[in-house]
């Protein structure tokens, strides 16, 4: 994009502007009318992609059968070919097919993919591709124009604008690690890994997810930072895998009513329930019963608030945590663990496990896997599972760590889980 046009966009930033059901642009900068978002949406573009997805099924007699579907992808590297998306859009795909601006069509392959980040990497052997840059998700506001490009309905390149409607929210992805990006452009079914753009033509998020009853467009629809983007793409390209941080706590949320009974003067946090054994949060010298308040001088809310900082982060990253002890503010450090080495989602293992979490258990004889945490209403809840309970053998066989709780379970399409709860033993059916 020219100067001139960065300029104009930057103005436009600062005009007055009249808000209706979504953003209207201003009429007029510096007493000139400003009619067109062509030049923008030229110059970004031709970095945007329509993507097509084939998957091998097997119809109801058993047979095979072909699916297919489709979304968007954003190109961030042009040199190596390297587009971000969604990890719903292509997480799952025998095929990918990238169809560009200029009509020409490449298969692709998955580089690396995040199920609880929604974010995928894929790569396609292709010349003369053009590249979107990556703004600062961090300098995004309420209130900053936006425009949206992607693949609604199979109709490619389509751009609709809008505004920054909010920031940091969370609860939409169960078990995802969230910090969306709301806006009210117009999203809909296909935008999914489509690009969320500034005014100076800089991706600022990738497009997710929607929250509408019908399946179309209410306004209300959620982009993954590129701040979190850009850093599942760094460990993609860095380790080949994802490696997420882990403190090594189990946490509950400290809510005003909660600090007020316990005499903390904060309006909120998370107290430290457990601490694991040789985790980073040990090494620290975290206790059960600390309150943490911030983490790198990001203030921490709630317990979901110091999960989502948490595993957003790498393994190995150093942090500043800011905790209450006996009322009394106290500071440490800590290098963080890798959170595949000490706890597992359920829903990386079964179906029926999802909303789960688990960790080796903390019982004397170290046999068994511990489920850390249940989310309300999840299906491992209905399932019957609780926090506290200690697998200690699927469909008979023996699981004495993380390890053989996913080779058995994850192998199975029944699960039978022998559970010690408290003093007594019971069997679990998951399906």
């Amino acid at each position: 994009m020219t100067s001139k046009y960065r300029l104009l966009w930057a103005s436009l930033l600062l005009a007055t502007l009249s808000l209706s059901a979504h953003a209207a642009l201003p009429t007029t900068v510096d007493g000139k009318p400003v009619t067109s978002l062509a030049p923008l949406v030229e110059a970004v573009a031709p970095a945007v992609v329509s993507i097509r997805v084939t998957q091998e099924r097997r119809n109801p007699f058993g047979m095979p059968a072909e699916a297919s579907g489709g979304g968007s992808g954003v190109i961030v590297d042009a040199e190596n070919g390297y587009i971000l998306t969604n990890h719903h859009v292509v997480g799952e795909a025998d095929e990918i097919e990238v169809s560009l601006i200029d009509g020409r069509t490449f298969e692709a392959e998955v580089v690396g993919s995040d199920a609880a980040t929604d974010i995928a990497l894929i790569k396609v052997e292709a010349d003369e591709l053009s590249e979107m840059p990556i703004g600062d998700s961090n300098d995004v506001h309420v209130g900053d124009f936006v425009i949206a490009i992607g693949s609604p309905y199979g109709l490619s390149h389509t751009v609709t604008s809008g505004i920054i409607s909010s920031l940091g929210r969370t609860g939409i992805i169960r078990d995802g690690y969230e910090d969306f990006i709301q806006t009210d452009a117009s999203i809909n079914p296909g935008n999914s890994g489509g690009a969320l753009v500034n005014m100076s033509g800089e991706l600022i998020g990738i497009i997710s997810v929607i929250i509408s009853r019908s399946g179309g467009n209410v306004g209300i629809g959620f982009a993954v930072p590129t701040e979190i983007a850009s850093s599942i793409m760094g460990q993609i390209l860095d380790f080949g895998e994802i490696r997420r941080g882990l403190l090594g706590v189990n946490i509950q949320t400290i809510d005003p009513e909660a600090a007020e009974t316990l005499g903390a003067d904060i309006e909120g946090g998370a107290i430290i329930t457990r601490v694991f054994p040789n985790s980073a949060a040990e090494d620290a010298g975290l206790e059960v019963g600390d309150i943490i308040v911030a983490v790198n001088d990001k203030n921490i809310a709630s317990g979901t608030e110091l999960r989502n900082t948490i595993g957003l982060l790498r393994s190995g990253d150093t942090v500043n945590i800011r905790y209450l002890r006996d009322n009394k503010s106290r500071s440490t450090s800590a290098k963080l663990g890798r959170a595949e080495d000490q706890l597992l989602s359920g829903a990386d293992i079964h179906p029926g496990l999802a909303g789960a979490s688990f960790a080796p258990a903390s019982t004397s004889s170290d046999s068994g896997v511990e489920v850390t945490n249940v989310e309300q209403g999840s299906p491992a809840a209905q399932r019957g599972l609780r926090a506290g309970d200690v697998i200690t053998a699927v469909n008979r066989v023996l699981v004495r760590n993380l390890r053989d709780l996913q080779t058995v379970a994850g192998n199975s399409r029944i699960l039978f889980l022998l559970v010690q709860r408290g003093d007594r033993s019971l069997m679990l059916q998951i399906r």
